[in-house]
């Protein structure tokens, strides 16, 4: 029973890291897609969003199905983080269509003449998602712990960001269509941070077995 136990939880592990393989590529994806005006790219990435729905409920599935055979503490913790973690993934998947939705509608029209980061706001996201992935497979609570005052900068950045494209909707009051599109997709990246941050904080409760969720560590 335990070995089949131990079996059953490897594949959630495994299930879990995949969802996570396609979120990330997601989100690159959808920048991509926006920064280089291509809307094939923002296409495949809004079609393929049923996919992380999929795996969210596959990872809630196997995770019942574990719980259901009494696990030890440290067992039920890594079940139940799972779970939160497909959640985190699965809205990181939302947020990535919204970026490749507003990339559709762009590179349909005439390119900006604003001048923003978007590609250092996109790096420091996905650079803070994979820290939080990583310190999950490592079983890494410092590493986690490290993971979440970084996401301090991406919503520096983001504020940033905002202030330049509100500034140029006045000043430009025909392009505040085409603007708006940029905000939400630049308001999606700040909420991907938010979610990476999450999971750097499930990870932590995962290893410490301590709820560090609104608390200044």
């Amino acid at each position: 029973m335990e070995r089949h136990f131990d079996h059953d939880l490897a594949e959630l592990k495994q299930k879990l890291l995949t969802m996570a393989s396609y979120a990330e590529k997601a989100v690159s994806d959808a920048v991509s897609a926006l920064v280089n005006r291509d809307l094939d790219l923002a296409l495949a990435v809004k079609a393929n969003d049923e996919v992380l729905d999929r795996f969210e409920l596959d990872v809630d599935e196997m995770a019942i199905n574990l719980l259901a055979k009494a696990p030890l503490a440290s067992e039920l913790r890594m079940v139940t983080i799972a779970m939160k973690l497909s959640q985190n993934l699965e809205r990181v998947g939302d947020e990535a269509t919204k970026i490749a939705k507003r990339a559709r509608d762009l590179s349909k029209e005439p390119p900006l003449k604003l001048t923003i980061d978007v590609p250092k706001l996109s790096s420091l996201v996905l650079g803070l998602l994979k820290s939080a992935l990583d310190s999950f497979v490592q079983k890494d609570s410092a590493a986690a712990r490290a993971v979440i005052p970084r996401d301090k900068e991406i919503n520096v950045l983001y504020k940033q960001i905002q202030s330049q494209v509100i500034e140029h909707m006045k000043q430009s009051p025909d392009n505040i269509q085409r603007s708006l599109h940029l905000l939400v997709a630049v308001k999606s990246l700040e909420r991907i941070g938010d979610h990476a941050a999450s999971i750097a904080e499930e990870v932590v409760y995962l290893c410490e077995a301590q709820d560090i969720r609104h608390t200044d560590q």
